[in-house]
């Protein structure tokens, strides 16, 4: 269950039995095996290292798409805040005059009305 220990007992079943100088391999074929494994391990490192260069590039292209995203979002509410302000400002005219008042109730009765129909017709 604990990797540290699999891993001592996997080193202990591996070592069994060889000792400091027990057993040992001629020059020439330790280096060979040393080469064989640098290089097995700097193709892995090479292949991780590409992996984890492909994935900052996506990364990188989520972040400028979503950027760009955000900036539009921000430029329609800036917009829509226009919009609204005009709106507020012809709200607060048409409060300030008695005859507006009453065209107030017309218009606000036909929006009523439209949006009656519309959730009914929905």
């Amino acid at each position: 269950m604990n990797p540290r220990r699999d891993m001592r007992n996997n080193r202990v079943a591996l070592f069994d039995g060889i000792e400091e100088g027990g057993i040992r391999a001629t020059s020439s074929y330790s280096h060979e095996i040393d080469e064989h494994d640098n290089e097995r391990a700097m193709e892995g490192l090479q292949d991780r290292v590409n992996l984890l260069k492909r994935l900052s590039g996506d990364i990188h292209e989520e972040v400028d798409s979503h950027n760009r995203m955000l900036d539009r979002m921000g430029n329609d509410m800036d917009s829509s805040r226009g919009i609204l302000s005009g709106t507020m400002d012809k709200l607060k005219m048409v409060f300030e005059t008695k005859s507006s008042r009453r065209m107030f109730t017309l218009v606000a009765s036909f929006v009523v009305i439209f949006l009656v129909i519309y959730y009914l017709t929905r």
